[in-house]
C-alpha cells in the first residue's frame, strides 16, 4: 500500500511542475507564432491548465478506468470553483471587469446543462462524448473569430500580456519547455493513475470516488498556484478566467476524449450528487461575478467563503465514503 501512495505523491508533484512548464512554454511559443494575447489566455492557458486532467483521464480510459476520468473532470471543476476561486477570494476580493469572461460564463452554464442531459441514463456514450468534442471545436473556432474583433483594452487581454512579459523566453527555450512539459505530463499522469487505482482497490471503493477526491484536487493545484500568482500581480481577471476556461475544457475535452476512448458508466449518483453540486457552484460563481442592479463586479470574501465552504463540505462527505467503505 505504501508504494501506491508514494506513486500518487510523486505523480502529483511532477504533474504540477510539468504542467507549469508546459503552460509557460506553450504560451511563449504561441506568442512567437503571432497569436493574440486573448487567444493565448482563452485557449492556450485554458487548455494548458487542463492538461493534467486530460492526460490523467485519457490514460485512465485507455487502462479501463473511465470512472476515474469522469470523476477527475467533475471533481476538478468543483475544486476549481471552491478551492481555487473561493480560497483566492478569501485572501483578497476579486474585481471582475473583463467582458470576455462574462461572455464565457453563459457558455459554461450551457455546457454544464448539456453534460447533465448526457448523464441522465448513467452513461456517457461514445456518440455523446463525440458531441462534446464537436462543441469544443465550435467554441475554439468562435473564439478565434471573436479574438479578431475584440477590443485590445479588455482587462483580461492586458493581464495575459503582462503575464507573458513577466516570463520572457527565446523561441528555442519555449519549444524546449513545451516538449519537456508534455513528456513529463504523460509520465507523471501514468504514475498518478496507477497509484490512484491501486489505492481504490485497496480500500474497496470505486475509481470514480478516488477521481473525485485525491486526483481531482491534485490536478487542480496548478490552477491554484497560477491563480495565487496572478493575485499577487493584481491580475484579478486572470484568476476568474483560469477557472472558467479550465472548467470549460474539463467538461468538453476531458470527458469527451475519455468517452470516445471508452463509454463511461457514470452511475446515477454522479448526476444526483456530483453534477448537482458542480452546477450549483457554477451558478453561484456567476451570480457573484455578474453585476446586478449596479452592484460592483467583485467576488468578496463572504462569497469566496461560501464557495470554499461548499467545497470543504463536499470533500468531507466524499472522504467519509472512503473511510466508511
Amino acid at each position: 500500500m505504501l508504494l501506491p501512495v508514494v506513486g500518487v505523491v510523486i505523480g502529483l508533484v511532477l504533474l504540477i511542475w510539468s504542467a507549469e512548464k508546459f503552460v509557460d512554454g506553450a504560451a511563449a511559443t504561441s506568442r512567437w507564432l503571432g497569436l493574440s494575447p486573448l487567444l493565448i489566455g482563452m485557449l492556450v492557458i485554458g487548455f494548458g491548465t487542463s492538461a493534467p486532467e486530460m492526460m490523467v483521464s485519457v490514460l485512465a480510459a485507455l487502462q479501463g478506468n473511465p470512472g476515474l476520468a469522469v470523476g477527475n473532470a467533475y471533481g476538478s471543476n468543483i475544486a476549481n470553483i471552491g478551492l481555487v476561486l473561493g480560497f483566492v477570494a478569501l485572501i483578497a476580493p476579486l474585481a471582475v471587469h473583463s467582458s470576455v469572461i462574462r461572455k464565457e460564463m453563459p457558455i459554461l452554464v450551457l455546457v454544464t446543462l448539456i453534460t447533465g442531459v448526457m448523464l441522465w441514463d448513467g452513461w456517457v456514450t461514445r456518440w455523446e462524448a463525440a458531441i462534446l468534442l464537436v462543441v469544443l471545436a465550435v467554441f475554439i473556432t468562435v473564439s478565434i473569430i471573436r479574438s479578431k474583433k475584440q477590443s485590445t483594452d479588455d482587462p483580461l487581454i492586458n493581464d495575459v500580456a503582462d503575464s507573458l512579459d513577466s516570463k520572457p523566453m527565446s523561441r528555442g527555450k519555449a519549444i524546449m519547455w513545451t516538449l519537456i512539459g508534455l513528456v513529463l505530463l504523460i509520465v507523471s499522469s501514468r504514475l498518478l493513475v496507477w497509484g490512484a487505482v491501486e489505492i481504490a482497490q485497496h480500500f474497496g471503493v470505486s475509481d470514480l470516488i478516488i477521481g473525485l477526491t485525491v486526483v481531482a484536487v491534485g490536478t487542480s493545484l496548478p490552477e491554484l498556484a497560477s491563480s495565487i500568482s496572478a493575485l499577487r500581480r493584481k491580475e484579478h481577471d486572470m484568476v476568474l478566467g483560469n477557472v472558467v476556461g479550465s472548467n470549460l475544457f474539463n467538461s468538453l475535452a476531458v470527458v469527451g476524449l475519455a468517452g470516445v476512448i471508452a463509454p463511461i458508466e457514470a452511475g446515477r449518483e454522479v448526476l444526483v450528487r456530483d453534477w448537482s453540486i458542480m452546477t450549483c457552484m457554477t451558478l453561484l460563481m456567476i451570480l457573484f461575478a455578474f453585476s446586478w442592479r449596479g452592484r460592483p463586479r467583485r467576488i468578496n470574501r463572504l462569497e469566496g467563503g461560501v464557495l470554499f465552504t461548499l467545497f470543504i463540505a463536499y470533500t468531507g462527505y466524499m472522504v467519509s465514503i472512503v473511510v466508511l467503505s
